[in-house]
């Protein structure tokens, strides 16, 4: 758990300085913030273990696959953090500066003990430690009413999806006689009853909330919209790709035996209705936010594709996935909050001839919306071509080329949304552009990095290499 406690170290350092700091020592929280999630991200990365380590009597466990995923979230949450710190630093946020850090890393926290569980009652605690902090970031502005509305409703969803999932849990318990994903994996193997079918439904739908699949999507449009956008831009990414990560190994580790019997074609079903679903409301957006919404929405049926491959090509395609999600969608963000924090506007019609006025953050932008539609050579394309490949590589079925298909279909569909950002920054004409100006600096250090994420993945693809050795 050697993750989890610098984290927690991170946090609680963090809460100390918050709380004790006199209010001239308070502003220098978001810099300190970040200097531990660094800290916390590169100790991940020298700490990585040689096998699998095993805490809590086996109810946690952690391997360099583990290590690797959450070193992705952490990288994820180091760029969330920096592009945050101009908006932290405003004279409305001052005051909870520091609560703002402290729910980032108490979610992540929650987030890296659902990756790692390997018990329902730790993966319980860790999915609760990370939806109640969040439901107080999507209600950090206070003052603003779509903030408000946007916190009501994340709180039902994260309540329902919650209850649907251990209502899933109790069918399995009362089926399997443990919560331990070993045992209910022997004892599922014997064979899949209607029972386990059922409570197995409960369990994807509670997990359809949690990674917004249709059609357990509709909160997510009106939360990122309301939400803040660093928060937004948290939700979108880091949450999303733990859920992820966290559904992908409940699935594979507690129901893998009962794979082509039980939960096959709900995913088969899913993913077809979230990739089309998402792509089609995209396409009627004109808030950036609301229209990032959609396009994760759409994101998140492609990162499942990865899942219902069930092999070792499939677990690494959702890792690259995931890691090249984050530098393309958090690009995104960046543009986004930069624009907003200097002008307030966030619709996509006030994009218009913004090349002619600030085009480095026209060109970041655009990188963006390539790398998001798979366009090559950015990372976004090997991404979708390494997710296709895992899919495929699993069985021949003809379900499954079938599942490919449709999706490929809708890669197409999705350039027509994500090139009409591009087409409005670079060719339709605007009276009046958003005027020149110059970003803060921790909001170019976060894009560029993300610039750095898109290319440098799209040239060196071979990455995707390393993490198939570590699984």
């Amino acid at each position: 758990m050697k993750q989890e406690i610098a984290l927690l170290i991170a946090f609680l350092v963090v809460f100390l300085c918050d709380t004790f700091a006199s209010a001239k020592a308070a502003k220098s929280i978001p810099a300190v913030a970040c200097m531990w999630m660094a800290a916390v991200t590169v100790f991940g990365f020298i700490t990585v273990p040689d096998g699998t380590e095993t805490a809590f009597a086996g109810m946690y466990a952690t391997s360099k696959v583990m290590y690797a995923i959450k070193n992705i979230l952490n990288i994820g949450t180091l760029i969330v953090l920096i592009q945050s710190l101009k908006w932290a630093g405003s004279d409305f946020v001052a005051i909870r500066r520091g609560e703002f850090y402290e729910l980032i890393m108490l979610t992540l926290l929650g987030m890296s003990l659902m990756i790692s569980s390997r018990h329902f009652l730790i993966f319980i605690i860790g999915l609760e430690t990370a939806s109640l902090p969040l439901c107080a970031l999507v209600a950090f502005n206070k003052n603003r009413y779509e903030s408000h509305e946007a916190a009501v409703k994340y709180v039902l969803t994260a309540v329902f999806s919650s209850a649907i999932l251990l209502m899933g849990l109790s069918y399995v318990y009362g089926l399997c006689g443990s919560l331990y994903y070993d045992n209910i994996a022997l004892s599922a193997g014997s064979g899949a009853g209607v029972m386990l079918a059922v409570g197995l439904a409960f369990v994807i739908a509670g997990f359809g909330f949690k990674i917004s699949l249709v059609p357990f999507h509709l909160w997510t449009a009106d939360v990122y919209q309301g939400a803040p956008t660093p928060v937004t831009s948290y939700l979108s990414v880091i949450s999303k790709g733990s859920a992820a990560f966290a559904f992908l190994v409940v699935l594979t580790q507690a129901f893998g035996a009962v794979y082509a019997q039980a939960w096959e074609w709900m995913l088969y079903a899913l993913i077809i209705l979230t990739i089309t679903v998402g792509n089609l409301f995209a396409m009627r957006q004109t808030n950036m936010k609301r229209f990032l919404a959609f396009s994760s929405i759409s994101q998140a049926g492609y990162i499942m594709l990865a899942v219902v491959g069930n092999t070792a090509m499939g677990v690494s395609a959702l890792m690259f996935y995931v890691l090249v999600y984050v530098f393309s969608n958090l690009a995104a963000f960046g543009v986004i909050g930069a624009i907003e924090n200097a002008t307030g506007k966030v619709d996509m019609t006030d994009y218009n001839g913004l090349y002619s006025t600030n085009p480095r953050l026209s060109f970041t932008m655009m990188l963006a919306m390539f790398s998001l539609a798979g366009i090559p050579p950015f990372a976004g394309f090997f991404s979708k071509f390494f997710v296709f490949t895992s899919t495929l590589s699993g069985s021949g079925s003809a379900a499954l080329y079938v599942l490919v298909l449709i999706a490929l279909i809708n890669t197409i569909i999705s350039l027509y949304y994500y090139l009409l950002v591009v087409k409005a920054m670079f060719i339709n004409p605007s009276d009046s552009p958003i005027a020149t100006f110059r970003s803060a600096l921790s909001e170019r250090a976060g894009m560029w990095v993300c610039v750095a994420g898109i290319i440098g993945l799209g040239i060196a693809s071979y990455f995707y290499d390393y993490l198939l050795t570590i699984v």
